[in-house]
């Protein structure tokens, strides 16, 4: 696992200053503490830090073909490399390394830019060939790994692995899009394309730039999208025994280290599948970890034993603070933008454990959204059977009512008492959804911002970057619809922007059985009644896991990675809150309304209601602000 950064001159072919792109290079660091490498030549500049996995003694980068005259710098694996050396060989193409880099070089010589379709695995790489005149992007499939682009105003295009390269460049213009707070302040993360910062952005999943000197920003061309095809009539056995084959393979091939690997333990379905595939294909007792909480909600330690036990792994726990808020500020150093999702705190925490005793680690990431774990969608789609009853023309005017005069609805019947659920039933199918996963709701939003900021935002409001994905999805099925909706904006946004952030931060290779691009494919072409049967998500996949795993393991109710943060905000943190969202660094914005920012606070602070994902939301767009843009309470003119 690696980071890489470089610089592209559109317009000419100007030399680049070793010093800059050593120093860009360098503050990517912790993605490669083992080796760094630099390549320029004019118009092109490439930098690499190093994370040994394979091939340790030759897999230095930037990496060439036999005449130097193809480059490339990659962050990620290619796990099927050993099957495509051989391929490259008979085709004519000579090795100089056994590592899976190599065989990208050889690969775009053989195919060209369709060489993506021939990868499996995890990677975001660039590409310089000098005969051809092309500077080749591309990021995997499913976005495990991160890559950042931008135009800086001389010309230049500048990518990175992490959006601080680019925010260190000098000529970047640090300016703030009001599209992505808005974003932001919606999902607790800014999804794909944008990044915080107009004139940066993110290559989304699936996608690839091409550029050429003398050229045009080019446009991202998608080669990869979750196809939710059917795979035809299958039965229950036939799919329990299909979906071990393809998790024992999928996590057979993620096996390949030449250093010490193990797995991430929680105690849940997923990461307890993952350990009981990688203890059935290896002679040796699996590495596993876990993080321990006092609060018994949130502590799932006594699970993730019993399956250490089963398999007898070498398992390693450690109790995290229930105080431990003191990665608060780091937080966003590590993000580099705004991200909310407080669970972090925790993964931050397990990452450092795991780094004391291996290098690789198997998450289980990945199969909430694939096999419809998440209980949202259960609500959802009994939501949809009533939407489908009424027409909206009818439903956005009865339901807009009944949530608006009854926040609490205990006489109705039990799935109407709440609030969210007359408002959802107000929408249509993906607005629902939208406001379903929301932190601030759009009412929410609309008292957070003040007149300044909605007149920035020109109309624009969140609901849009989902909408955009759901235009072009392939699947009209309720619960399909929204399974591919999240992989498209929660999955790669939130959770593994978490699990990059903060797996690199502690130089640590994290790999995701689950989100192996063919299991993908063939799991959204199941039968959605297999993944969500009866109320039971992750049907199939927990019927085909009764031989491995006990019920207590597979049907008990999902708790998540949560953090107390309602009894942080009302006691440890209750000042930092105060001074942080009541404070001159948000005032001075002059973005955010202080009399709704005052009400958030005191209703939390008396009980009134629970606020703390807003105020949490809030907490760390103003630890933003200070730690990544420097804003102090006198100089606010890099957000006005």
């Amino acid at each position: 696992m690696c980071g890489i950064v470089g610089l592209f001159d559109l317009k000419g072919r100007r030399v680049y200053e070793r010093e800059l792109v050593s120093r860009l290079n360098d503050i990517q660091y912790h993605r490669g503490p083992d080796e760094s490498g630099l390549h320029i030549e004019p118009g092109v500049a490439f930098g690499h830090r190093r994370l040994s996995i394979i091939d340790l003694s030759t897999g230095q980068q930037p990496l060439f073909n036999e005449d130097r005259s193809v480059v490339v710098v990659f962050n990620g694996e290619i796990y099927n490399f050993q099957e495509l050396m051989p391929e490259l060989q008979a085709l004519g193409h000579t090795f100089r390394t056994h590592s899976d880099t190599e065989v990208i070089v050889h690969a775009w010589e053989e195919w060209g830019e369709a060489c993506v379709q021939r990868f499996r695995g995890m990677f975001a790489f660039a590409l310089w060939d000098r005969n051809r005149d092309i500077l080749f992007l591309a990021r995997d499939r499913l976005g495990v790994k991160p890559l950042f682009y931008a135009l800086l105003p001389d010309g230049t295009m500048m990518f990175s692995s992490e959006l601080k390269s680019i925010a260190a460049h000098p000529a970047f213009d640090k300016v703030l899009d009001p599209m992505s707070i808005e974003d932001y302040f919606a999902y607790g993360y800014i999804p794909e394309p944008r990044t915080v910062y107009l004139g940066a952005s993110k290559l989304e999943p699936g996608h690839t730039l091409t550029f050429r000197h003398g050229g045009i920003m080019p446009e991202p061309r998608e080669y990869w999208d979750v196809p939710f095809k059917s795979i035809g009539p299958i039965s229950e056995k036939e799919a329990e025994e299909e979906m071990i084959r393809r998790l024992r393979d999928s996590v057979r091939i993620r096996m390949i280290s030449e250093v010490p690997l193990g797995a991430f333990l929680s105690g849940g379905v997923d990461s307890s599948a993952v350990v009981a595939m990688m203890a059935g294909l290896s002679s040796d007792p699996v590495n596993t970890c876990s993080i321990s909480f006092g609060d018994p909600k949130f502590n799932e330690a006594e699970f993730a034993q019993q399956v250490a036990n089963r398999y007898h792994t070498n398992h390693r726990v450690e109790q995290v603070d229930p105080d431990d808020f003191s990665l608060l500020d780091k937080l966003a150093g590590m993000y580099d933008e705004p991200y909310a999702d407080s669970s972090a705190l925790p993964t931050y925490r397990v990452c450092q454990l795991a780094r004391k005793h291996v290098t690789v680690a198997l998450s289980g990431d990945g199969g909430d959204e694939n096999v419809a774990g998440y209980r949202r969608y259960r609500f959802h789609l009994n939501e949809e059977k009533l939407r489908s009853a009424l027409p909206l023309s009818i439903r956005r005017p009865l339901f807009g009512t009944l949530g608006t005069l009854y926040p609490k609805a205990d006489w109705a019947p039990r799935m109407f008492r709440a609030k969210s659920t007359f408002e959802a039933l107000a929408r249509d199918s993906v607005e629902a959804y939208f406001h379903a996963v929301s932190i601030f709701k759009t009412s929410m939003r609309a008292k957070l911002y003040t007149p300044k900021f909605m007149a920035e935002l020109g109309g624009y409001h969140a609901s849009n970057a989902m909408r955009r994905h759901a235009q072009k999805a392939p699947t009209d099925h309720p619960l399909s619809l929204v399974q591919y909706l999240d992989m498209k904006t929660y999955l790669v946004g939130d959770i593994l922007t978490k699990v990059d952030r903060a797996s690199m931060a502690n130089s640590l290779e994290v790999r995701e059985p689950l989100l192996d691009h063919s299991w993908m494919e063939w799991m959204s072409g199941l039968p959605p009644e297999l993944k969500l049967k009866g109320g039971e998500g992750k049907y199939i996949l927990k019927k085909s896991l009764e031989p491995y795993l006990p019920n207590d393991i597979l049907y008990r109710q999902k708790m998540g990675f949560a953090v107390p943060l309602a009894a942080w905000f009302r006691g440890p943190l209750r000042q930092r809150v105060r001074e942080a969202l009541l404070g001159d660094t948000l005032a001075q914005t002059g973005w955010f309304n202080q009399s709704y920012l005052l009400e958030l606070v005191t209703h939390h602070e008396k009980g009134i209601r629970d606020y703390s994902a807003p105020i949490w939301t809030l907490l760390m767009f103003e630890s933003f602000l200070r730690n990544c843009l420097g804003v102090t309470a006198s100089d606010t003119s890099k957000v006005a």
